[in-house]
């Protein structure tokens, strides 16, 4: 588990200054994996006192530009953030709840997955969300 110390050093190397509003956003994406935007707000609030909105948005944003955290989107949901970066790992999300989990790459190296035909593209990352229901969705559907 990463201290505040490690976060302050994450921020140095990323080249931002270290801030209250950063050092708190940056905790509440790792202690709240593929938290929306709204509740990492409430959890910045609850160690910070006020904080605004556009600040909060502020600092999403400017984690995610030098990829300290990851924005995702799957389609029909809100943003949601996480701090696991960099492992081109891909998720699963419940058609029911929404609950959303990690999934790590089946075989081989990042992309994972190869394409049949890369366009003349140079591939680096693929993404790839496998939906369904999470056990307890599923459980209440069979009952």
């Amino acid at each position: 588990m990463p201290s505040p110390t490690d976060f302050e050093h994450q921020l140095r190397e990323s080249a931002l200054r270290v801030t209250s509003p950063r050092l708190a956003v940056l905790s509440a994406v790792h202690d709240h994996p593929h938290a929306d935007t709204e509740s990492i707000i409430e959890v910045v609030r609850g160690s910070l006192g006020a904080v605004s909105n556009q600040a909060v948005y502020d600092v999403l944003k400017a984690l995610t530009n030098v990829g300290l955290i990851r924005r995702i989107q799957p389609q029909g949901t809100v943003a949601r953030y996480e701090t696991r970066v960099g492992d081109n790992h891909h998720h699963v999300v419940c058609r029911s709840c929404g609950a959303i989990a990690d999934v790590d790459c089946a075989i081989g190296h990042a992309p994972c997955l190869t394409a049949s035909d890369n366009h003349g593209f140079s591939i680096d990352e693929a993404e790839v969300v496998y939906w369904g229901l999470c056990a307890d969705c599923s459980k209440k559907q069979a009952s």
